[in-house]
């Protein structure tokens, strides 16, 4: 990408906390006083509402703002079908769900020309995207950048960058992602994804359900976990842009294009909270033990998208972060289980210290509900005969989107060529260490 978007990128300034009633006008004067469509939008522009929940949802929970942009969003011409490419949405019936434990390498580079949107790689999900519960999960690859806009009528999308950087153009104003951050498009909203490396590489949530909200912290108490202020929304940035431009949106599980006569990212000004994120993971206040025992991965959730039940996540997004581990006769990496919850996990950098060999950046793998996983045989071996001092976890930084139903694979993905055919393989040598003579008690 050119050096302008790097320069962008860099500069870029930001409002700063999760789920707050921000406001931003990018000329003074654009964002109206005391009511939110009066009569006369200043400057000549139009208001308008986005909604990203119910208007009669609870006031916690409810998601709008109001734009105040160059022309409405009404001005625009009929869609038409478009190729839908890899990208598949929920119901996923083409496959049976699969109960075996499954592994990918990275996606292959590319086909030159190819943007965000026809990088992206659906590799499967659940639930139904018109009853707006479910989720999916994509993959993406990119070399060129998008020329075109894209918005999803059917659920919010998680950014997770691998490789490349990202330079977020959206109606609410711009982000930039790297990797080591992530990025969060709430539904609707329109973007342009700009490549700020020449190549970019990755992973996306595309949520159907509840929007992403922090998780409650219980007994931990006010502080920890994903800090409400490291959260990064834009400043309001326009687009005043006369001349055709390709808008698609997602809708239902299928592309529709449309040609504008201009660009759609013409809000001048803003206020309220359904507005984009950007989060760096390393901010992440990791909570553990300091006595004995591995603490649940669920300690570890940035985002949660709840259900009809309590405690029961539609879609949780968990990370692996760099942190201490200092707990006392305990086998520290992950421990084997078998989970009411399916797992899909993705890495972002180095090594997870529950896999010592075949789980890469930019690779994948998926323990989908009651399938038994945990550590490998190297793994286990290394860390029942490690000497137990305090230990550093800082060379790898994973995460893990959790959801409540099986995910159903799309058939590109059950028949990839980089679908590791022989992932079982790595419990294979798990020798069996029973002794009927009891060992000594430990002493107190």
């Amino acid at each position: 990408m050119s050096g302008d978007a790097r320069t962008t990128a860099e500069g870029l300034a930001y409002l700063s906390g999760f789920g707050n009633e921000h406001s931003s006008e990018a000329v003074p004067g654009a964002l109206p006083e005391g009511r939110n469509a009066p009569q006369r939008a200043p400057l000549g522009l139009y208001a308008e509402q986005l909604s990203g929940t119910a208007f009669t949802e609870p006031r916690a929970h409810n998601r709008r703002s109001w734009l105040y942009r160059i022309r409405p969003s009404a001005a625009h011409p009929a869609f038409t079908r478009t190729e839908n490419g890899a990208i598949r949405t929920g119901p996923f019936t083409e496959t049976a769900p699969d109960p075996n434990r499954l592994r990918w390498n990275p996606l292959p580079a590319p086909a030159p020309g190819t943007d965000f949107l026809a990088g992206l790689w659906t590799l499967g999900g659940n639930g139904d995207a018109t009853q707006r519960a479910g989720m999916a999960v994509h993959l993406y690859h990119a070399d060129t950048s998008m020329e075109r806009v894209f918005s999803d009528a059917d659920g919010e999308l998680l950014i997770v960058p691998e490789r490349g950087g990202l330079l977020l153009r959206t109606e609410l104003g711009l982000l930039r992602a790297a990797p080591g951050e992530v990025a969060l498009i709430p539904r609707g909203v329109r973007f342009r994804v700009e490549l700020l490396d020449g190549t970019a590489r990755g992973y996306v949530c595309e949520n159907y359900g509840a929007p992403f909200q922090l998780p409650d912290l219980g007994p931990i108490g006010a502080n920890g976990l994903a800090n409400v202020r490291d959260f990064r929304a834009p400043v309001a940035a326009y687009e005043d842009v006369e001349g055709p431009v390709e808008v698609v949106s997602k809708f239902c599980g299928n592309l529709w294009t449309a040609r504008y006569d201009h660009s759609p990212l013409d809000v001048v000004a803003w206020h309220g909270n359904h507005v984009p994120y950007v989060y760096d993971l390393r901010r992440f206040n990791v909570m553990g033990t300091i006595s004995y025992d591995h603490p649940d991965p669920s300690i570890f959730t940035v985002l949660t998208s709840p259900s009809d039940t309590p405690g029961l996540a539609g879609v949780d997004f968990v990370v692996f972060a760099p942190r201490w581990l200092v707990g006392e006769d305990t086998f520290r990496p992950p421990y084997f289980h078998r989970n009411v919850m399916s797992e899909y996990m993705g890495l972002i950098e180095g090594a997870y210290d529950a896999k010592a060999e075949g789980f890469v950046p930019g690779g994948g793998s998926l323990h989908n509900m009651m399938s038994a996983h945990g550590p490998d045989r190297e793994t286990f071996d290394r860390a029942s005969a490690a000497e137990l001092r305090p230990q550093r976890v800082d060379d790898g930084l994973a995460f893990m989107f959790e959801t409540r139903w099986p995910l159903t694979l799309t058939p590109h993905a059950a028949d990839a060529d980089h679908l590791q055919r022989a992932y079982d393989d790595v419990w294979r040598g798990l020798q069996r260490h029973f002794r009927p003579d009891p060992p000594q008690e430990r002493p107190v």
